[in-house]
């Protein structure tokens, strides 16, 4: 004696399992460090226009002047707010209008964005990885 399935039960657990593989997949792909190049750094000086504090990721919009003075918005990524208070971050860290410098692993495409290094705050303290005057004379760093 064995257990009949119904025709719709084999299609419903067929649909689920591709719905499951689905978003699986674009978790994997949000979660990729392919998007960003992280064999460069840029370095943005320049006014923050919002600092979310936000799971799954923290991000920093920022306004940095180009070569023509004009006023760019750069986005940046970070870590989750559960890791950045482990790296001594705060949710009031960073505010509205604070003039910070920080240094990103740029989007491969070209856009303004990046992944978050380090920033040097208003107040002269740096979080992230270790700035150095070093890098940034040897030309690693730099926009």
């Amino acid at each position: 004696m064995g257990i009949r399935k119904k025709p719709g039960f084999v299609s419903a657990v067929t649909a689920l399992a591709v719905v499951v593989l689905l978003v699986a997949e674009s978790a994997l792909a949000h979660h990729s460090p392919v998007m960003f190049d992280r064999t460069k750094r840029v370095t943005l000086t320049g006014t923050v226009k919002e600092f979310s504090w936000t799971n799954p990721h923290a991000s920093i919009q920022l306004s940095v002047p180009n070569a023509k003075g004009a006023a760019e918005t750069w986005g940046v990524e970070m870590n989750s707010p559960n890791n950045l208070v482990k790296q001594g971050w705060r949710s009031n860290t960073v505010k509205f209008g604070d003039k910070v410098s920080v240094v990103v692993n740029p989007l491969r495409a070209g856009e303004h964005g990046g992944l978050f290094v380090s920033i040097k705050l208003a107040d002269g303290r740096v979080l992230g990885d270790k700035w150095t005057e070093d890098i940034e004379s040897k030309g690693v760093v730099g926009k």
